[in-house]
């Protein structure tokens, strides 16, 4: 399609699609405590071309560590940027897609009713994924950017709600094509995201000496899973990389590289020393909301959040200080078009006939898109 980008799933430019490839368009939702993105896709020889994104900051857990329920106003932002995933996959004639709701709708008391809402006012199946399956996305959707020289990776997602921590054996073996298949040997979820890391604080009004206070409770909730894999072990031998995908990585990226504009062909893939991550976290602390918001790499959605994050990062980065992290601007969305394309390709070659309709199952086996 003329003026889309074009990439695989290395993040770089790809070839068109080879005769007899697969022809679907494929749609992949990841709706979190603090965002909901769309990305869909078509299959190509190097991974997939995507055709159209969307992502909007609608805080789906906004107080929901207070009261254990979506409130009514947060139901209503996401189920706006809900209807506009759902026209943006009808609009693109979509075969197969997967939704996935995570750490808000899991710990909501009133999920049901918010999924069944959703149903009916989008045609949107949302399917609430536990920890493990979330981490495993995002192993498969980072996967390569993983360097095979270091056998071992730490690949962490700061959410809103959650920060899911793989520890991840890159030489895990095939997977019967010949192809690399990390394998994670175990994974940890904290209870610690953005939002409800920031709202524990000041409500959101997070100063310099409350960002030191979390990221000291960070790192103390990641004690226990240190002792079990001894991890820093690993560390010191210079066998471990690590990798990070979540809006505050990206962000603290962009803000030490200085765009006037956030651009992901710049972000995605890009290293940045531990040093050059506290001296990026230093600026942003320096910084008042309005000069936060004020950034175009931040901006105003992000603006009362930034310091929880960078705290979440920090208490990682000093439990393991493996020195450098690689910045991944992708994972869950692209692990689940990689798994529905490879399913696709497996029902094609036992000549099964491809579903057109959705019936209700449950969307890991390709849900149609909304009618």
């Amino acid at each position: 399609m003329k003026g889309q980008n074009a990439w695989d799933d290395r993040g770089k430019p790809c070839r068109q699609r080879a005769p007899g490839a697969l022809a679907d368009t494929f749609a992949a939702i990841d709706l979190g405590t603090n965002n909901c993105r769309l990305l869909v896709a078509r299959p190509t020889r190097d991974g997939f071309r995507v055709v159209d994104a969307f992502s909007r900051i609608v805080r789906l857990g906004e107080g929901l560590s207070r009261s254990g329920t979506l409130s009514e106003a947060a139901m209503d932002r996401t189920l706006d940027a809900l209807k506009i995933c759902a026209e943006k996959i009808a609009r693109r004639d979509v075969s197969f897609s997967r939704c996935v709701a995570t750490e808000a709708c899991r710990r909501a008391g009133n999920h049901e009713a918010f999924i069944d809402k959703v149903r009916v006012e989008t045609g949107i199946r949302l399917e609430i994924i536990s920890c493990d399956e979330e981490a495993r996305l995002a192993v498969q959707g980072c996967k390569p950017l993983f360097d095979r020289n270091r056998r071992y990776a730490l690949l962490f997602d700061i959410g809103g709600g959650s920060t899911e921590i793989s520890w991840v054996d890159v030489t895990g073996g095939g997977d019967g094509a010949g192809r690399h298949a990390p394998k994670i040997l175990t994974w940890h979820s904290l209870p610690f995201g953005v939002v409800n890391l920031a709202e524990r604080y000041c409500d959101g009004a997070v100063n310099r000496s409350d960002h030191n206070a979390m990221a000291a409770e960070v790192a103390e909730a990641l004690v226990a899973f240190e002792a079990r894999d001894e991890i820093a072990h690993r560390v010191r031998e210079g066998e471990v990389q690590m990798v990070g995908t979540s809006g505050t990585v990206t962000t603290l990226a962009g803000v030490h590289k200085e765009l006037p504009r956030y651009q992901r062909a710049l972000i995605d893939g890009a290293y940045m020393d531990f040093n050059c991550l506290e001296s990026a976290i230093d600026r942003i602390a320096e910084m008042n909301v309005s000069e936060r918001a004020a950034h175009p790499c931040i901006g105003p959605e992000r603006a009362d959040l930034m310091l929880a994050g960078c705290a979440i990062l920090q208490g990682i980065c000093r439990t393991w200080p493996v020195g450098r992290l690689r910045v991944a601007d992708r994972g869950l969305r692209e692990g689940i078009l990689l798994g529905l394309m490879d399913e696709a390709r497996t029902r094609r070659g036992s000549r099964k006939p491809r579903r057109r309709s959705g019936d209700g199952e449950r969307a890991s086996a390709q849900s149609k898109v909304p009618s």
